[in-house]
């Protein structure tokens, strides 16, 4: 028995009996939440209830699965002035938006958003993602985006910033509100 929750999750439960083992899974569209092959499970006890014997109860299997909804899209660096001029230049020139990443080696935060980035930017094709580590950039890139705070991820759009994020708070809240900062400047 599959059931479908409302977002791009499914949680799949299978009754298996206590002896026996789990069948091997078996999913081409989705993977696996928790990495690896095996992925976790949780065991729960169906039936069995007060006044019930335990020899009634049987175990059912519930696995989580997640979708691949986009194929995650490497975000291109920008490494000098040109090439950022180039980026703005392909945004106004395409009337599309622009992402750019500003971010640090040394960051902790910012190497943690960069992976969920691109999966966001497999989610929006039309839209280019760009990221910038400001210690290997001269200092004049760093300045024309205004950057004061690590992670910072800006919206471009026809060569003028638009909409910004500073990214010091939890993952998923900051890869919301990108999400909404796209879709408000489409």
């Amino acid at each position: 028995m599959a059931l479908l929750a409302p977002s791009p999750r499914a949680l799949c439960v299978r009754e298996v009996a206590a002896a026996a083992a789990p069948p091997p899974h078996s999913s081409a569209a989705c993977s696996n939440v928790g990495g690896g092959a095996a992925g976790r499970a949780l065991w729960v006890w169906n039936g069995g209830g007060r006044g019930r014997r335990r020899e009634r109860r049987e175990r059912v299997r519930a696995e989580a699965y997640f979708w691949d909804v986009s194929k995650p899209v490497e975000m291109e660096e920008i490494d000098s002035m040109e090439k950022l001029d180039e980026a703005l230049r392909w945004s106004v020139e395409n009337n599309q938006a622009v992402i750019i990443d500003w971010m640090a080696s040394w960051c902790r935060k910012c190497i943690y958003l960069k992976p969920r980035l691109e999966k966001i930017a497999g989610e929006y094709p039309g839209v280019r993602f760009y990221f910038v580590d400001v210690n290997k950039v001269p200092q004049a890139v760093v300045k024309r985006g205004n950057i004061t705070k690590m992670p910072t991820i800006q919206l471009w759009k026809d060569g003028e910033w638009k909409a910004e994020v500073i990214g010091g708070h939890k993952a998923w809240l900051v890869m919301d509100e990108v999400r909404e900062m796209i879709q408000k400047n489409k």
